[in-house]
């Protein structure tokens, strides 16, 4: 059985439809809560999950230094990393790019410009950030909106900048611990985009097990 480790970075948070997709496949999730718990070791691990955060890669905290690290020690190992949002920033920044903050968030169901479709489908895919991937030059775009990336290959890691993992409890919960002032700042009606999320979920979950067939196909585990 492959042991996908997967890093969540607040307790609210969930593998959601990525980690039912690798489960579908055989796959053991061995879930960590970081900050809060050691990074785990990688011996035997086939992939690993970073998902989102509400902290910025910049952020001067000792924990996010630790997980970059971690993420470098991955790559050196050859364990495929599937970074999603911040886990996409930290995986840019960890192996030689940047991550800025935007000017304008970027939150709520949007379509991308993709470069490969049968690994990245055009979505629509939920949104939820406020920092950006500026890339090294070895990395690979696979999709991107006018905000910025949206996805990315380097090396044996897949990153994507938006949400594949999100339904609506985990949305409701992002809601309603702050994220609901960020939507409403952009114009965006909190409880229609909750609404909408509910309603794409079926679409939704579809997507990200292809999202999952495509990077085990592309990037498989050490062997």
């Amino acid at each position: 059985m492959t042991r996908v480790v997967v890093i969540r970075h607040h307790d609210i948070d969930s593998a959601g439809f990525i980690g039912d997709a690798f489960a579908a496949r055989g796959a053991e999730l061995d879930v960590h809560l970081v900050p809060g718990a050691p990074l785990p070791a990688l011996d035997g691990a086939g992939h690993v999950v970073v998902l989102g955060a509400a902290s910025s890669v910049n952020d001067p905290d000792d924990w996010i230094a630790a997980e970059l690290d971690w993420l470098r020690h991955a790559d050196a190992a050859g364990v495929p990393v599937l970074g999603i949002c911040f886990g996409a920033q930290a995986i840019c920044a960890a192996l030689g790019g940047r991550v800025e903050a935007m000017a304008r968030k970027e939150i709520g169901w949007t379509m991308i410009e993709t470069a490969d479709p049968d690994v990245i489908p055009a979505g629509p895919w939920l949104e939820f950030h406020g920092d950006r991937c500026l890339l090294p030059p070895q990395a690979a775009v696979l999709a991107r909106t006018g905000a910025g990336v949206q996805a990315f290959r380097l090396g044996r890691h897949l990153a994507v900048q938006f949400h594949p993992e999100l339904d609506g409890p985990q949305l409701k919960r992002w809601l309603d611990a702050g994220g609901r002032e960020d939507a409403e700042l952009l114009g965006l009606d909190p409880d229609q985009f909750l609404a909408d999320t509910i309603r794409e979920e079926p679409a939704a979950r579809q997507r990200a097990d292809r999202l999952v067939a495509a990077a085990l196909r592309v990037w498989p585990g050490p062997s």
